[in-house]
């Protein structure tokens, strides 16, 4: 397998957190370059040296860098969209600016030419019972029978391709009743909100903090025909805008949150507010080694456990809210 190598620009104060961030979505394959390290390196007495490479001395004035690997295929694409998506949440954050610019680049490809390289291996994909999810330009039988879901790779994150989607769609799909109010948090493409109006959701409301992934789902809730009145998507951080959550508003029959651990947990004590009494939540996106620390925590504010679903080391579950 082929690996695109992805540097996110940090300082040393940011290394913990931009770790984290990877972790949490399952990227365990990553290098640190610190100029603090080399610093202390070279002011290690004990250790006498008589040759330094000039490559090496080059480190002592090194931006901190963060080096990822992902795939080079359609899972990569998805993961480096919620990399870009983690990033800027992260950088949001930071009111201190403690973590430097959190950009990122890719080392041996473009990003364009991953996108479109890959557009071979986008092919209609069976989810659940009845979703089918296709790129724009592949074709499916005129007798087709499954709901069809139009999603482009390389948009934002959610083509049907991870398995966090999958395991949170499915759960929609068995879940879902038929004109029931859903609110997704944490949109990406709009992949789940999009799938709940197709079978069956009476509307919509889709949130992301990425002003680009809002842009993109009501964009992709539009090429799949879905009517405006039924679909509304918003930009925002429910977990410190107040307005946001007014806005918002309760009494949803279904939330989805297919996101990472640390925001589940930070989202948990929300929920209830958002849902009718005995609604449905669907959480996703956790790696498994976070498994019982974001559902204890779900629990915790009365939820009840329904289900629990795994796939390859990433974990989703549906709850019942309290009445």
């Amino acid at each position: 397998m082929n690996w695109v190598e992805v540097d996110i620009f940090t300082t040393s104060e940011g290394i913990e957190p931009v770790t984290g961030c990877l972790l949490g979505l399952g990227i365990n394959g990553f290098v640190i370059k610190d100029a603090a390290d080399f610093e202390e390196f070279l002011n290690d007495k004990s250790v006498n040296w008589d040759y330094i490479d000039d490559d090496l001395m080059g480190l002592k004035n090194c931006e901190t860098t963060v080096t990822a690997y992902l795939p080079e295929n359609a899972q990569g694409l998805d993961y480096l969209e919620a990399v870009k998506a983690e990033l800027k949440a992260l950088k949001q954050r930071d009111a201190e600016d403690q973590f430097g610019r959190l950009e990122y680049e890719l080392k041996n490809v473009r990003e364009e030419d991953w996108a479109n390289n890959w557009k071979q291996y986008f092919k209609p994909l069976e989810i659940g019972d009845k979703p089918l999810i296709k790129p724009s330009w592949e074709e499916v039988s005129e007798g087709e029978t499954r709901k069809i879901l139009e999603i482009d790779p390389a948009s934002s994150f959610g083509t049907g391709q991870h398995n966090t989607t999958q395991l949170c769609l499915e759960l929609v799909e068995k879940y879902l009743k038929d004109g029931g109010r859903v609110l997704d948090l944490g949109c990406g493409s709009g992949i789940l909100s999009i799938g709940a109006v197709l079978l069956g959701a009476g509307d919509c409301v889709a949130v992301d903090i990425d002003a680009n992934s809002v842009k993109i789902a009501g964009e992709n809730a539009e090429k799949n025909h879905i009517p405006a009145e039924k679909y509304r998507a918003v930009c925002g951080n429910v977990i410190d805008d107040t307005e946001l959550v007014k806005e918002i508003g309760g009494g949803y029959d279904l939330l989805c949150a297919n996101i990472v651990a640390d925001v589940l947990i930070g989202m948990s004590g929300l929920f209830a507010g958002f849902l009718k009494p005995g609604g449905r939540l669907i959480v996703s996106g956790i790696i498994d080694m976070r498994k019982d620390e974001v559902l204890d925590k779900i629990k915790e504010q009365g939820f009840e456990l329904n289900e629990i679903r795994e796939k390859e080391d990433w974990v989703a579950a549906s709850f019942t809210a309290p009445q």
